[in-house]
């Protein structure tokens, strides 16, 4: 059974309707911000969410439609947007595509399932690396010349006469009838609030394991992503510690867990759960714990602790969110 959060941390997730229709008319959503991250289903949302804007025929002065991200959602409603013949604008924050993918580390399979993609057909991969599924994703934009406005970061939207819009960022804005939200819950990495995070050891995303070999590597978070890039730096000759503040990974899939739990065994990483960062210092980091702080040697810092969504953004044009506490 899918569920979002946990007794104790809550996750916010925007109300939509089946037709993927925020309660504003004209805006809607798909893929992980809805709190579906699975790139199949975040595909499909896109899809089904373009059928519909498409069904409104709503129009804009230079756009019938403004997507907002260019994950799995972003492109499988970029296809669709094509397929009904609808103006398109479809922007991207970063300086490729790929979404959540992006920010994997390197070499890490994703596990998805079939999928269709508008125009292009089925895409069956099952398992597959983050390069092989970027390359496939470069590929279908090749083939279809589908367009993507890379290094453009959406910081408004504002509400125009007759339910129209205006998608501000720092490179321009658009008048549109529709906008698709399609982004992640990564865009704005969560930090920890603690002194000397600021200090540039301090990483929020894991691209490279082998740049930090024969290093000390402390890893924070509880969920896929903290685990996954624990256990990379450590096959990576890092020497790593992963520090939770809970007292078991009830959020990680199952295979990531059993790994984690035989690296434990060997001895491959150290696990200290029931801990967290007090402080960050340039050699070192002050971990406390069961009502001690006990300082371990450090050289780098990878923080997976998830996003903040720009969420008074999308409060402020109306969009109304609710808090899931481990419910479905």
């Amino acid at each position: 059974q899918l569920v979002f959060g946990t007794e104790r941390r809550g996750v916010d997730i925007p109300l939509i309707k089946p037709t993927f229709e925020t309660n504003v008319r004209g805006i809607y959503i798909a893929g992980e911000l809805g709190g579906m991250g699975l790139i199949r289903k975040a595909a499909e949302q896109g899809r089904q969410a373009m059928d519909a804007i498409a069904a409104d025929r709503r129009q804009g002065k230079d756009a019938d439609v403004v997507i907002i991200g260019a994950g799995p959602a972003g492109i499988a409603a970029g296809l669709a947007a094509i397929k009904h013949g609808l103006r398109y604008i479809l922007i991207e924050q970063e300086d490729s595509l790929g979404g959540s993918v992006l920010h994997y580390p390197r070499n890490k399979i994703a596990m998805t399932q079939p999928v269709e993609l508008p125009i292009v057909g089925p895409m069956h991969f099952v398992e597959v690396s983050k390069e092989k599924l970027l390359a496939f994703w470069l590929g279908i934009v090749g083939r279809t010349q589908l367009q993507i406005r890379f290094g453009h970061q959406m910081t408004a939207i504002e509400t125009l006469a007759d339910n129209r819009f205006r998608v501000v960022t720092p490179r321009g804005s658009f008048e549109t009838g529709a906008v698709l939200l399609s982004i992640g819950r990564r865009g704005t990495p969560r930090q920890l609030g603690v002194p000397g995070e600021q200090l540039d050891k301090v990483m929020y995303r894991l691209l490279d394991p082998e740049q930090y070999c024969g290093r000390d590597v402390l890893v924070v978070g509880g969920g896929d992503s903290a685990v996954e890039a624990a256990l990379a730096c450590a096959a990576a000759g890092a020497r790593v510690t992963l520090s939770y503040r809970g007292d078991a990974f009830n959020r990680v899939k199952r295979k990531n867990r059993e790994r984690l739990e035989a690296a434990v065994a060997q001895q491959a990483l150290s696990l200290r759960l029931r801990s967290e960062v007090a402080a960050i210092h340039p050699e070192r980091v002050a971990l406390s714990g069961d009502g001690s702080t006990k300082d371990i040697p450090n050289d780098y810092v990878v923080v997976c602790a998830g996003g903040v969504l720009p969420m008074d953004l999308l409060r402020a044009i109306g969009i109304q969110f609710e808090t899931k506490f481990g419910t479905a």
